[in-house]
């Protein structure tokens, strides 16, 4: 689903243009510049911004974390997610089902956050059962992991910006690539593909996610307006859950 990204112009009426030229950012006053050209008031409005994303996204993790070890550490609910088929399959399609009222509602709140929530429950017991289904080495490996690349690449897209770079030039290509990999996991389903072929899927969408990651963090410090908070936290969310996914497959392939 494509998102509609937009640059929002702050009105700096009211504020001081000139005040912001005699502090030094750098020296610790006030917030670090973003990028160039970004006026003192809007990088100010800017950074309050990424920390409300930050905050909910925090906040989608740290549930999705904790209901991935109640499956995980209680064998009932582990037995009943994965002993009822149709169970598994109504929380596989309540995310999608999920996503088109998030967008339509996502300035409107309590619901934004109502839909975010059930949105996030969904997709966090589904997470849990495929860790139920692995190692907890494996399981552990792959979230030190994933935070490791996760932290990594923020911190490199927030220095990128502030260089000048952009990555807006990734969209097309990051939505080609997840087009091919959907369709080649469809055709797994009737074609399964052998160890090689599997392995070489899964760096290839582990590539992939780690390039929405630069992308979407680039969008949320340029092009996300201030009240889209709930689709930079929801972009961001699924990056780092397809990331985390990806990662275990892989390693869990690797211990067979």
């Amino acid at each position: 689903m494509e998102k509609p990204y937009g640059y929002a112009s702050v009105s700096m009426s009211g504020i001081d243009r000139s005040a912001g030229k005699d502090i030094d950012i750098e020296m610790g006053v006030g917030e670090a510049t973003l990028y160039p050209g970004l006026s003192y008031g809007e990088n100010q409005l800017r950074w309050g911004f990424i920390r409300k994303v930050y905050g909910i996204l925090s906040a989608q993790l740290l549930l999705t974390t904790l209901i991935s070890a109640v499956v995980v550490l209680n064998p009932p609910v582990n037995d009943l997610l994965t002993g009822s088929p149709g169970i598994l399959l109504f929380l596989c399609i309540v995310p999608f089902i999920l996503i088109w009222p998030l967008h339509i509602y996502h300035q409107k709140h309590p619901v934004n956050l109502i839909l975010l929530a059930l949105f996030t429950v969904s997709l966090s017991f589904t997470v849990g059962v495929s860790c139920a289904m692995t190692e907890g080495r494996i399981v552990l490996q792959a979230l030190i992991l994933t935070l490791s690349v996760v932290g990594s690449l923020t911190a490199y897209t927030f220095w990128a910006a502030k260089k000048g770079k952009d990555f807006s030039f990734l969209g097309p290509i990051l939505f080609t690539s997840l087009i091919i990999l959907v369709v080649t996991s469809f055709i797994q389903m009737f074609f399964p593909l052998g160890p090689t072929s599997v392995a070489v899927y899964g760096g290839f969408s582990a590539l992939v996610f780690c390039g929405y990651i630069v992308y979407d963090t680039d969008n949320l410090i340029k092009r996300f307006t201030y009240d889209e908070y709930i689709l930079a936290s929801v972009a961001l969310y699924l990056d780092i859950l397809n990331l985390f996914l990806t990662i275990l497959r892989i390693l869990r392939q690797g211990d067979n």
